[in-house]
């Protein structure tokens, strides 16, 4: 692409010319962290962010931001004890993000589902997020909490994009089921999972899902289930193409478009 059209492009976008072509110097380096604390926190799940620096003797602004940057959080143990599933342990996998690092767009995806709230009932939404780009690629909302609510998130993730290397989940029976991990094996795509009794290693999904509630505002101020349907969808849409995402400094969408721009490549 000529100079003249980088320029015309970085106007369309609203950057700089020269941030087309800005790398994150510390993704490697936040990344370390976050694994490194993630090993920590698998001895002593009640650290908070003090505990760790002083464990890792790394600034303590430091381990914040990165705990805040990956959803990163103690285990904090309220009511009913942890229990685990015996009969998934077939279907489980290692965790591969202890060990590697998203590259590119599309390489590893992370997939969680939440519930909300509505006239005493509850919807599930079932998220599917590309690491790299923080951007929400795939998604399902159903009124159940099933294997069918997250399988259409990740038939979702996969017909809009090329189907990542890796996908990172929790325990949850769902991700485990022999039908999703069919389904996987079918695309390509290597499963990983956190560790039983660790959430917080399938925190990348975490500050999206706290934002998203925010933005969403109060359910019950929609007159129908499909109102309500309607704006979650446009509260998605919103995140990945207009809310600037902090970390990126810029909105999902734009950030992947800035990097097929670079690297001549599709996203």
């Amino acid at each position: 692409m000529k100079r003249d059209n980088k320029s015309q492009v970085a106007r369309d976008i609203g950057v700089s010319r020269q941030l087309l072509y800005y790398q994150h110097k510390q993704r490697a380096k936040d990344w370390q962290l976050k694994t490194d604390i993630e090993e920590v926190l698998h001895d002593h799940p009640s650290y908070g962010h003090k505990r760790l620096a002083i464990h890792l003797k790394v600034n303590k602004k430091r381990i914040l931001r990165v705990m805040k940057l990956y959803g990163l959080k103690p285990y904090r143990k309220r009511g009913k004890k942890f229990k685990y599933d015996k009969t998934i342990r077939d279907l489980a996998f290692p965790n591969l993000l202890l060990n590697k690092t998203p590259e590119y767009p599309n390489h590893i995806w992370a997939s969680d589902f939440n519930h909300i709230k509505y006239q005493g009932k509850f919807i599930y939404v079932a998220t599917i997020i590309d690491i790299y780009t923080r951007k929400i690629v795939g998604y399902s909302i159903l009124t159940s909490h099933s294997n069918e609510l997250i399988i259409n998130a990740l038939l979702s993730a996969s017909h809009n994009n090329t189907p990542a290397k890796i996908l990172h989940s929790d325990h949850g029976s769902e991700y485990a089921s022999r039908d999703y991990s069919s389904i996987c094996l079918s695309l390509g795509i290597r499963q990983s999972m956190s560790r039983p009794g660790c959430p917080w290693e399938n925190g990348y999904q975490e500050s999206f899902y706290n934002q998203f509630k925010l933005d969403l505002g109060d359910p019950d101020r929609f007159n129908t289930l499909g109102e309500l349907v309607y704006n979650i969808y446009r509260t998605i849409h919103q995140y990945n193409n207009t809310r600037i995402h902090t970390k990126l400094k810029m909105p999902p969408v734009m950030y992947s478009r800035q990097y097929q721009l670079t690297h001549g490549q599709c996203v």
